[in-house]
């Protein structure tokens, strides 16, 4: 493992992540500051999303062919802007054109997790993908808590001592700026740190024999082509994982859009509250793919572990829902985030192995745009169910995660009777 590449490719994407984590508590204050309803505040959550589900796939393709460092620059100079035009959004449609825009030039993702596969061997490949994971927890805990510190009027009397008052007084009128500013100051340090430090790992040569490029975007006939025909090494597996990545995603954006609902309205917390429960899965997060992914990997077959990640995950999604206590909530959640932190790094390690190793950017990004199907359709999901009733979402959404582990125990006895004898 390459251990210098990889604390490269993992400090973009935690920069990058942490001024995500920044604006996305935000959404529905800056939102109401235009007089947004509350289907528009789901929007602007699902526009980014929407977004990824197009181009994602087409980011993957264009790493394989023209290089990973070309296409983690645009997309982090392409977010710079996004959070600038955030910070001076004066209307509702700037703000969702801001979102959107973030969304299309949001592929250092699919592209990091491609890059983590060029330079891992098989056998650490999920210690190297438990990194992103680690990576959006860590940008899930500060991001918030920076969040809040921007929004603090302190930083524009911080300016007036200073003597520049126009300028406190319109950060005051515009307390969402600031945070949109230095979320673009945290992207443009990503970049620089892309543009100086990360080393390619794309071979050019090898990258002219690919296929011709075509447009690949979910909506296409090329994404399904792909999708069907991408069966590497003669396995049936890539399709069963990527169908489990798209389930996964839209179970936990799900909890998104109906768990604060769910905390409000059955157990009367506010939201400091529930922001320390999303603070607990991102610790959770941390903690098991930062770390204890490693040794768990060194021990137990990738293909276990993502099963019982998904048994757990399910069994915690549905318990929520039987929630009475603020501490039941928080055990339940607990079970559930443990669940996903276990089986997400595990399945981005078992996908990118199923792709030949020429166009794990094309496989990543196919993978990712599914994965972005499940964070468009999730959210609006939840909340649909909740208006039904509080606990539907959650008993529900726990039976569809379900179907995950079906897939988990297919591939765990496929990988096992495929295992020569011994003896």
């Amino acid at each position: 493992m390459k251990k210098g590449r990889l604390f490269t490719v993992f400090f973009v994407v935690l920069i990058d992540l942490i001024g995500f984590g920044i604006v996305l508590p935000l959404l529905p204050f800056y939102g109401s500051e235009f007089g947004a309803t509350a289907i528009t505040i789901g929007l602007l959550y699902s526009i980014f999303s929407f977004a990824q589900l197009i181009f994602s796939p087409i980011w993957g393709s264009l790493s394989d062919r023209i290089g990973r460092r070309p296409i983690m620059i645009i997309s982090t100079l392409g977010s710079m802007v996004a959070y600038i035009i955030f910070g001076l959004a004066g209307s509702l449609g700037v703000l969702l054109f801001s979102r959107l825009l973030a969304g299309i030039m949001g592929g250092s993702i699919s592209t990091a997790q491609a890059y983590i596969a060029d330079v891992t061997t098989t056998e650490e490949r999920a210690r190297g993908m438990g990194l992103i994971g680690a990576a959006f927890g860590i940008g899930f805990v500060l991001g918030p808590v920076l969040a809040a510190g921007l929004i603090n009027p302190a930083f524009a009397g911080f300016f007036a001592n200073l003597g520049y008052a126009d300028l406190a007084a319109w950060l005051e009128a515009n307390k969402y700026a600031l945070p949109g500013f230095f979320a673009a100051f945290l992207s443009f340090c990503s970049f620089l740190w892309v543009f100086f430090r990360l080393e390619e790992t794309v071979d050019k040569e090898r990258a002219k024999s690919l296929p011709k490029f075509k447009f690949g975007g979910v909506f296409t006939k090329t994404f399904w082509d792909r999708l069907s025909d991408n069966k590497a090494k003669g396995t049936a597996f890539f399709g069963m994982l990527v169908f489990a990545a798209f389930i996964l995603s839209f179970g936990q954006s799900n909890l998104y859009s109906a768990f604060p609902l769910f905390s409000e309205a059955i157990l009367g917390m506010d939201a400091q509250q529930v922001s320390l429960q999303f603070f607990y899965i991102g610790i959770i997060a941390v903690v098991i793919q930062g770390g204890l992914i490693r040794p768990l990997t060194r021990k137990f077959a990738e293909e276990k572990i993502f099963l019982v990640g998904n048994i757990l995950m399910a069994i915690g999604m549905a318990l929520i829902g039987f929630s009475t206590e603020v501490w039941m909530l928080t055990l339940f959640l607990g079970l559930m985030a443990v669940g996903h932190s276990l089986n997400l790094p595990t399945m981005n390690s078992l996908i990118s192995k199923e792709a030949d190793p020429a166009q794990v950017g094309t496989v990543m990004g196919t993978a990712q745009g599914l994965s972005g199907l499940g964070r468009t359709i999730g959210p609006t999901w939840g909340g649909f169910l909740f208006g039904i009733s509080p606990f539907i979402p959650f008993f529900v959404t726990g039976a569809v995660i379900g179907l995950t582990i079906w897939i988990g125990y297919r591939i765990v006895s496929g990988r096992s009777s495929s295992e020569p004898a011994s003896g």
